[in-house]
């Protein structure tokens, strides 16, 4: 549950018109267990059947129709999204040992510094009410042994530097950790794409995933076009009804063009994702980058990243409302909004 303000409510668009929304926000941190648990009133005002938590940071194809029915079958309290990884990667998540036959949860553990599998956590959960109860258990145990224990003035100073607020539980490590094993938690594992998104430049990957899903599942959703009549479009590409782009431009691989954007004569955009009333002008050329809302790019110009997916500066990214003027090349940088530039920059930040 995304967390912007206290009471905001409102209702989406589109195909999820239906669907309302409440963004909850934290008056202070409660770990990620302990935040689903003080707005438990709230998740329960309908008395649903399941709930489904999804970690923000995460880009999947969300098989989560599949997933709610396994869970079921399971007749657990919890079953989360898996995933394998090389061995070589997997101690960057969440590893766990799950039964090859009844897929539950027997072992599980956070970054850990030796390896134990290559089956990960991938961060997506579908939970019973019951997930409350076994985060009050934690809090109770917390407080339990807070009361029990008695230490100097001098030791309690120095433990309140490392120890975590009594009110703080965390999903893994309070949760999953110490309830495997017990027929509580299953696994349910993805055969499709799923990345953790952890630099800017992951944003372009996952946005390439997308549309290579889109090609498999929703083709009608991708340009087409050989230069004639409309743009020509090399590999995946996606663009919005109300954007305008010129015939002689070329566009793709791995390019997402949003609504009331403007693609000039002669531009090339390559892996880039062009949000809602950008202007790219005659011949400017755009490749790795993130070119924010309002946004222009003067004629000639260049706006380009390495395409290092891994690296802090390895793509370009635009703020919202960034003007480059005419013939200014802008490489693996990052510019926040409202910012004019006239000169050409490479590896910076500008603020």
């Amino acid at each position: 549950m995304s967390r912007l303000s206290p009471t905001s409510s409102g209702s989406l668009s589109g195909s999820l018109a239906n669907l309302n929304f409440r963004y909850l926000r934290e008056d202070k941190p409660h770990g990620s267990a302990g935040g689903l648990y003080i707005f438990r009133d709230y998740i329960m005002e309908d008395s649903p059947s399941h709930i489904v938590l999804l970690n923000c940071d995460v880009c999947s194809s969300f098989p989560l129709p599949d997933m709610l029915e396994a869970h079921k079958k399971y007749g657990g309290m919890g079953t989360l999204l898996v995933n394998k990884v090389s061995a070589e990667s997997a101690n960057q998540f969440g590893e766990l040992v799950a039964d090859p036959e009844t897929n539950e949860l027997l072992h599980y553990t956070e970054k850990p510094e030796t390896f134990v599998s290559d089956l990960i956590n991938c961060g997506v959960y579908i939970f019973t009410p019951n997930i409350f109860s076994a985060i009050e258990d934690v809090l109770k145990q917390k407080k339990d042994r807070a009361n029990l224990r008695r230490v100097s003035s001098f030791e309690a100073l120095h433990s309140a530097t490392k120890a975590l607020p009594p009110d703080f539980v965390r999903l893994d490590q309070d949760i999953l950790s110490p309830r495997a094993g017990k027929k509580e938690l299953y696994t349910y594992q993805t055969l499709d794409f799923w990345e953790q998104i952890k630099t800017p430049g992951m944003s372009l990957r996952c946005s390439g995933l997308y549309l290579s899903r889109f090609r498999r599942t929703s083709p009608h959703l991708l340009a087409s076009g050989d230069g004639k009549r409309t743009a020509t479009i090399v590999g995946d590409v996606y663009i919005h009804p109300s954007a305008k782009v010129h015939p002689t431009s070329k566009i793709g691989p791995n390019v997402s063009i949003s609504a009331n954007a403007r693609v000039g004569a002669g531009a090339r955009l390559i892996n880039c994702i062009i949000l809602d009333g950008v202007e790219i002008m005659e011949n400017a050329v755009v490749i790795h980058s993130i070119v924010g809302w309002k946004s222009s790019i003067g004629k000639w110009s260049r706006v380009q990243g390495e395409g290092d997916q891994n690296a802090k500066l390895g793509i370009t990214i635009l703020g919202e409302a960034v003007d480059v003027e005419d013939e200014v090349v802008i490489v693996n940088s990052i510019v926040l909004p409202n910012k004019t530039l006239n000169v050409s920059v490479q590896e910076e930040i500008i603020l």
